[in-house]
């Protein structure tokens, strides 16, 4: 679940302005209106869940890749091939969330006429949260999975040498009044993304989250940048990202692990791999009746014992729809380092000065 430090120097941006002054970079960058806006709306939906590590702290990085990273600006995805549930979808090296929506609409709409589908994505890139694309099936009365490779964060247990990515998984299961559970999660003690929140705004890291490039624990997160994160868990943490970047490549032939790339020389564009299933619910049974029983869990978990009077006693997905709620209403909570970067890219672009001075 998200969970960020604030500093004095964060600021609050609504999250329509963030999505204007987003879409406004991306079109600059060649990309074509509506993929833009597509980029623009996911990156802004992981802030407002508060799942900083991959909302717009990723635009001057995402800059970098359509401008001279190799990543085509206006590619289009293409159905390699589709029998009943069973699709294969190439990128062609479009932008990650490009490609993957439209992974994650082929296997919704492959279930509505088989119940289950599952569609497997390569030439793909970094595809930003993926409860995006899990939320997309709830969306549509379906559960959603969705589990993606990532460059090597991780060595194996013991270890000192990074070939394991922190792999994420969502998973989305709709209820009837109550809001989907989400699973959205990877497997590594923290993500990437979230030392460099904490690198950007000079804070330690909390204990149990990287090692130093030796293999020893550390809490300097400029020193964890150059070195492994710790695996969730243990062994079953290797043991479950190592499973879950298989079938995210496997499938569709994309490539794994240290076949990326390396987070020295970044990945190599086009390689990536996702995969995506949607479960249409009313193929096995009515959905008002499994909501129902989504609600009753839900329900048993808020009114379970408290170790603690003041603690939340919350299912996945929840605290970052209250992030969303608060976010909405209030703006979102950035560090001003995050800022400064995206006025930096949309002036190099040659976005409009007033939006950039209005952000």
């Amino acid at each position: 679940m998200a969970n960020y430090p604030t500093s004095e120097t964060d600021r609050r941006v609504k999250a329509d302005a963030l999505i204007a002054i987003t879409e406004a970079i991306f079109r600059a960058c060649g990309m074509r209106p509506d993929d833009a806006a597509l980029l623009g709306a996911s990156l802004v939906h992981a802030d407002l869940r508060g799942v900083h590590s991959h909302g717009v702290l990723r635009i001057p990085d995402y800059v970098h890749k359509l401008n001279g990273g190799g990543v085509e600006a206006t590619a289009v995805p293409t159905i390699v091939s589709r029998s009943k549930g069973a699709i294969v979808v190439d990128a062609n090296n479009s932008m990650g969330q490009i490609g993957a929506s439209c992974a994650m609409d082929q296997a919704i709409e492959a279930a509505r006429e088989n119940g289950v589908a599952l569609a497997a994505l390569r030439g793909s890139n970094h595809c930003g949260a993926l409860d995006w694309y899990t939320l997309r099936a709830a969306e549509q009365g379906m559960i959603g999975i969705v589990g993606s490779n990532a460059l090597p964060t991780m060595a194996p247990l013991g270890g000192r040498d990074k070939i394991v990515g922190m792999n994420p998984i969502s998973i989305a299961i709709p209820g009837d009044r109550e809001p989907p559970v989400v699973l959205d999660l990877a497997f590594g003690a923290t993500a990437h993304g979230k030392i460099r929140v904490y690198h950007q705004k000079g804070l330690p890291l909390p204990d149990g989250w990287a090692f130093d490039a030796e293999g020893v624990p550390t809490n300097d997160a400029g020193i964890a940048l150059e070195g492994l994160i710790q695996p969730a868990g243990g062994h079953k943490g290797i043991a479950l990202a190592m499973m879950v970047g298989m079938l995210s490549t496997l499938l569709s032939g994309a490539s794994y692990g240290t076949g990326l790339g390396d987070m020295v020389n970044g990945p190599i564009a086009g390689r990536d791999g996702q995969f995506f299933v949607a479960i249409n619910i009313a193929a096995f049974r009515p959905i008002v009746e499994l909501g129902g029983d989504v609600d009753a869990i839900v329900e048993e978990v808020h009114n379970s014992a408290r170790r603690d009077a003041d603690t939340a006693l919350l299912v996945p997905g929840e605290m970052e729809r209250q992030y969303e709620e608060s976010y909405g209403a209030s703006g979102i909570l950035l560090p001003a380092l995050t800022l400064d970067d995206i006025r930096k890219s949309a002036l190099a672009l040659g976005v409009d000065k007033a939006m950039v001075v209005a952000l």
